[in-house]
């Protein structure tokens, strides 16, 4: 009895095995014909089906999901269906999520319909995932150089006030500011400033996609990764110790020119001092 009930359930699997390979080859049939006749959201539907049924056959059908994606995407653009290409995007990045083309591609939807910070996280991803890949990288130029304002560059390379903040934080931290906060870190030179000033904690926040993702890769190049502590926030929003382990005896920040009110540094600064700074006793 007990082999009939093996043999019985080997049937029922072998059945299954069965009817999924039929439903995935006549997907597949359905889908190409549907390209055939430009039926690309059809088509898109049937490769969704396909790459849930059939995972094994992710690397065959990548390249004509692809452009069954892009071409339906294209579609959705044109009518104004925004939320749905954005459905499809992320049930695409679910399938392949490491995928740079279609990193790259979403990034220039973003990027059409003015999110430029988004674009940018995905324009940089697109880059990491192939350090090659010359579109995303011309993608993620363009739309840095939207992001990142003038200023940033100029004073990069201002030498005399560089050499003031860094021997200020120096003066700072020899005198006992062990823990620091880097308010709109940017590209994080501050935040390596107090580091290599002997700090030993540095805390960093910015709250643009784009100069946070700057600021990890420059981190990073200066092998600074595991002692800085990059947080994607604003001050404002820092919690103790959700987001750092406790009150800080420094902060420092570099937005000084005409963005003092704007970018709401004043805010930020007191909020650091009441929360987020040691009071003097």
């Amino acid at each position: 009895m007990p082999n009939s009930n093996a043999k019985l359930h080997s049937n029922h699997r072998g059945g299954r095995e069965a009817s999924r390979r039929e439903l995935v080859s006549r997907s597949l049939q359905s889908a190409q014909h549907c390209l055939e006749n430009q039926d690309f959201g059809t088509a898109y539907a049937h490769y969704l089906l396909v790459l849930n049924l059939a995972p094994e056959l992710k690397t065959t059908v990548k390249e004509t999901f692809q452009f069954t994606l892009f071409k339906w995407a294209e579609e959705l653009d044109s009518l104004a269906r925004i939320q749905d290409l954005f459905n499809c995007y992320e049930q695409a990045l679910e399938l392949y999520p490491n995928d740079e083309v279609i990193c790259n591609s979403m990034g220039e939807h973003l990027f059409r319909m003015g999110f430029r910070d988004e674009a940018a996280g995905y324009f940089h991803k697109a880059v990491k995932l192939n350090p090659d890949f010359a579109d995303a990288k011309e993608n993620f130029y363009r739309v840095a150089n939207w992001l990142v304002e003038r200023w940033h560059f100029i004073m990069l390379n201002d030498a005399r006030r560089n050499l003031t903040y860094l021997r200020a934080i120096e003066s700072a931290v020899r005198s006992g500011s062990r823990s620091v906060l880097d308010i709109g870190t940017g590209t994080g030179i501050l935040s390596m400033f107090a580091k290599k000033a002997g700090a030993s904690f540095v805390y960093a926040c910015e709250l643009s996609k784009t100069m946070y993702e700057l600021a990890r890769d420059v981190v990073a190049a200066n092998n600074m990764e595991r002692e800085i502590k990059l947080l994607h926030l604003k001050s404002l929003d820092i919690e103790i110790p959700k987001h750092i382990p406790e009150r800080v005896s420094l902060v420092v920040t570099e937005t000084v020119d005409a963005g003092l009110f704007g970018e709401g540094i004043v805010e930020s600064l007191i909020h650091a001092w009441e929360h987020l700074l040691l009071q003097p006793k």
